[in-house]
């Protein structure tokens, strides 16, 4: 059932129970509103017939009968019962018919004065009346037929009204219900026109205050990130095949060259290295490329523990010479990488440098951000320097090679970007954006900056235990 069929439906059938439970107290309250007014006129009458025919402390019925067979009798199917304090009957208005009145009756009225009581042939009431030293007691029974006919009319016209306002309020109800989602409607339209072809640029319409007005926000909201995804996807895809193609096209170009003749020794060696440092080129993109998907998981994904930055920083070192050391066994390379650690201030807590965190990721985060820093580097020399405030750790990674240009720094942690004065050095520009996502996966932040010809700095921030 469509949301506009239940919002009708729902408020058709609300509607239905209010104004039927008003309907019901209308007629029940008018019920008992006609009960009392007739069982006090029919006591008045009582008391009225009683004063009549009671006068000079003498019981006069000849007056009584003279007039009830003029106007006096105008209560519809009207009887009139009077009895003296024996109980004796000293008249009636009923012929031909023998009157028995129970006597527990009689005693009730006698004893508390008066009585009233609803019957199906009409409202009896009876009363004790007392004038001088004479008493009596009158019995007066009448059907209120104008009353109850009142009251069928009544409940004809809330029977007559009910179903005419239901009806009404179902109309009324689809209306409004109508003119309630048709913004959803129109929402609904668009979506469906929107595929990932035509991603770019497109919204909805987002006008108002309203609920609907904020789920189209929100809806736009998370087509804009659709395309960055699918833009930031398909540029992944164009980067990753070319840096994947350019190693693979060397190495296929290489060897069929040696492979289309004999050649002497020497020349298959440089080949063969040739060769052998594509093939780690792709191993270092193919492990990139690892890393930077285990990277995107989320948290829940890794263990995490307490790590000492500053024990993580010195081993950075072993792991850099292990990284850096000659691919061919007897050869040097042309100058050890040099990293110089120093402390901003001294914790006074090992949770001053104490971080939740997950020791391998942390590893290849500042692993990439030291290599990267070496290629760069003009005397293959790092500097490293840890401080830490109230809340974080910091680390800055400072290098002193061709810097980076301006307004270019915000691109660098994109997948593949690589800076337009870094063309000469090897790489495949994924280090960077690897490790801000690390760093974003500890609830950190890395920034850079940097001075065109002289170098860089990275600042790895990360929240420490002591806070």
């Amino acid at each position: 059932m469509k949301i506009k069929y239940k919002i009708a439906l729902s408020y058709s059938v609300s509607a239905f129970v209010l104004l039927n439970t008003f309907a019901i107290l209308a007629y029940y309250f008018s019920a008992q509103s006609r009960k009392a007014e007739y069982l006090e006129r029919l006591e008045y009458r009582a008391r009225s017939i009683a004063n009549v025919i009671i006068e000079d402390d003498r019981v006069k019925i000849d007056l009584l009968r003279k007039l009830d067979k003029t106007t006096f009798q105008d209560l519809y199917k009207e009887t009139i019962l009077v009895y003296n304090p024996s109980y004796d009957l000293v008249y009636s208005n009923v012929k031909d018919t023998a009157i028995r009145t129970p006597r527990r009756l009689l005693d009730y009225i006698k004893k508390n004065g008066e009585y009233s009581h609803e019957r199906d042939n009409g409202e009896l009431v009876g009363v004790y009346y007392t004038e001088g030293s004479v008493s009596l007691i009158v019995l007066v029974t009448s059907f209120d037929k104008y009353g109850f006919q009142n009251l069928q009319n009544l409940r004809q016209i809330l029977i007559i009204e009910i179903v005419v306002a239901i009806i009404l309020l179902l109309f009324i109800g689809y209306f409004f219900a109508g003119r309630m989602v048709q913004p959803i409607d129109k929402l609904v339209e668009q979506v469906q026109t929107i595929n990932a072809n035509n991603l770019q640029g497109m919204t909805v319409d987002a006008k108002g205050k309203d609920e609907i007005a904020q789920l189209g926000a929100n809806f736009n909201t998370m087509l804009i990130r659709l395309s960055n995804a699918f833009d930031l996807q398909k540029s992944f895809v164009s980067n990753a095949s070319h840096e994947l193609r350019t190693p693979l096209a060397a190495i296929i170009s290489q060897l069929q060259v040696a492979l289309s003749k004999e050649r002497e020794k020497e020349i298959y060696v440089d080949v063969l290295n040739s060769v052998l440092e594509d093939a780690q080129h792709l191993s270092d993109l193919s492990n990139g490329l690892l890393q930077l998907a285990q990277s995107g998981l989320d948290e829940r994904q890794f263990v995490f523990s307490e790590v000492r930055i500053d024990e993580l920083m010195l081993d950075m070192g072993n792991l850099i010479k292990l990284k850096h050391a000659p691919a061919t066994p007897g050869t040097e390379p042309q100058k050890s990488p040099r990293i110089d650690i120093s402390f901003l201030k001294v914790p006074e807590q090992d949770t001053e440098l104490t971080c939740e965190g997950n020791e391998s990721l942390l590893k290849v985060l500042f692993l990439n951000l030291l290599d990267n820093a070496l290629k760069f580097s003009k005397d293959n020399t790092v500097s490293v320097t840890i401080d830490f405030n109230d809340s974080a750790i910091q680390v800055q990674v400072i290098d002193n090679g061709i810097g980076i240009p301006t307004d270019e720094l915000a691109k660098v942690f994109e997948p593949f970007y690589r800076g337009s004065n870094s063309h000469q050095v090897r790489g495949h520009g994924l280090g960077l954006s690897i490790c801000k996502r690390i760093a974003l996966l500890h609830k950190g932040q890395i920034v850079a900056t940097s001075i065109l010809g002289e170098g860089t700095t990275f600042i790895v921030e990360l929240p420490h235990k002591h806070q």
